[in-house]
């Protein structure tokens, strides 16, 4: 999946205005994915801004209390390419 399909994929949680999923990376959006799922099970108001790499670390904005771990996995996963 390429970031403009995970944005059109969950645009119904991407807050107006915003651009969403900018990293282009197949497991960094395939993690994303999987975890959204899980999200808005357990987050019934979930809703995301962007998601990009900013001074050289992930930066996800969204109004989860998981976005610092997200981050930290994103950080991992791109750390190994």
């Amino acid at each position: 999946m390429t970031s403009d399909e995970f944005n059109k994929k969950w645009e119904i949680y991407l807050e107006d205005g915003h651009y969403g999923m900018s990293i282009e990376n197949k497991e960094v959006i395939d993690y994303l994915d999987k975890e959204f799922y899980k999200e808005i099970k357990e987050n019934s108001n979930f809703e995301f801004s962007q998601i990009k790499i900013k001074f050289g670390t992930s930066r996800v904005y969204a109004n989860s209390n998981k976005t610092t771990i997200w981050e930290q996995k994103i950080n991992k996963i791109l750390k190994n390419m």
